[in-house]
């Protein structure tokens, strides 16, 4: 709030898995939301309870070209800007690399300018990706990372850590107010089946009875935070008041293989699958988990949900899905079964 007014927040990425819900939480603060998406990774339906909202907007625009004019107006005084927009998963970053890598760079640029002139707030959804395949375990924020700047996962790894040196720039040049969070594994309800995550993959397999795909033995870890909880981590960091900070890590730092993932999702959905392996794909790292002592000390963070009610919501959430992709199918006519001859 600024002088017992309602803030205007602008989350760029607002369509996606954690933008949608990162919208819910500021509008349940009383917050004005306007959601920038380009919509190549997000979903409307992640919006569409929103719809009638009178505090929300949903701007259709890609970041790495000029902001939308309406986003300009002099009747729009927005106190902070939250930049989420990047494809985040292999499969979809890797589908376009050269896009992936211009809305790190190029489309920072855009918000972080954009917030300089209007003296907003300006937050970077960065990554523990930056860290790459680790060679330090668990990873500090003073960690410089392992990564292959030329592989597949270049695009996202490297343009998130230029992300970061354009936005700590800004930062030393007094040029704009900035707050940078290192987001480690994240689950939970509006995830994509087709993400190509382990916790998506896994859960939708198993609910199809379809083999759960792991990649190399299992053996590598993974520490997952459920998405109510990085909320609240972003929104601390947001109103966090006292010296610059710095990047910091948001994440669960209780470490699982993926063999025990796959194993309790079994577990909890009944499913008989069975678990397969494939080789592990280019830099895909061994193991992955985030120190946050740092955000403990300034924020007053740490996660509170369990990986089982965790789990148990994501996979409700999952299951409704199916059913409800199921209804659709049996619903909608068989190609021509509705459509006598003569009259199509």
């Amino acid at each position: 709030m600024k002088n017992g007014k309602s803030k205007h927040v602008l989350v760029a990425g607002g369509a996606g898995f954690l933008g949608s819900h990162l919208c819910d939480a500021l509008l349940s603060e009383g917050a004005h939301v306007v959601a920038l998406d380009n919509f190549q990774t997000g979903r409307r339906q992640n919006l569409c309870h929103l719809e009638r909202e009178p505090r929300f907007d949903l701007v259709e625009s890609d970041i790495i070209k000029p902001l939308p004019a309406r986003l300009r107006s002099k009747r729009i005084k927005f106190d902070e800007v939250y930049n989420l927009a990047c494809a985040a998963s292999p499969p979809h970053y890797q589908a376009d690399p050269e896009h992936t890598m211009l809305t790190s760079v190029v489309g920072t640029h855009n918000l972080l300018t954009f917030a300089e002139d209007i003296e907003a707030r300006f937050f970077l959804a960065s990554t523990s990706e930056i860290y790459g395949d680790p060679e330090v375990h668990p990873q500090t924020e003073n960690y410089w990372g392992n990564v292959n700047p030329t592989g597949p996962r270049a695009c996202y790894d490297e343009g998130k850590r230029a992300a970061e040196t354009l936005t700590f720039d800004f930062d030393r040049s007094g040029r704009a107010d900035v707050r940078v969070a290192r987001i480690f594994n994240t689950y939970g309800p509006r995830m994509r089946a087709d993400d190509g995550r382990v916790v998506s993959n896994v859960i939708c397999q198993a609910l199809a009875g379809e083999d759960i795909t792991i990649y190399g033995d299992g053996s590598q870890t993974r520490s997952f935070c459920y998405v109510s909880d990085l909320v609240d981590g972003f929104l601390r960091l947001m109103a966090y008041q006292g010296p610059f900070p710095g990047a910091i890590n948001l994440g669960n730092p209780v470490e699982l293989t993926v063999g025990d993932l796959a194993e309790k999702v079994l577990a909890m959905t009944g499913s008989s699958s069975r678990v397969v392996t494939r080789p592990l794909p280019v830099d895909d790292p061994r193991r992955r988990r985030p120190d946050i002592t740092r955000a403990k000390q300034l924020l007053g963070w740490s996660p509170r949900t369990s990986l089982e009610v965790g789990l148990k919501a994501t996979i409700a959430w999952f299951s409704d899905e199916r059913a409800h992709d199921d209804k659709s199918n049996r619903t909608s006519p068989a190609l021509g079964s509705a459509v006598p001859m003569g009259q199509a």
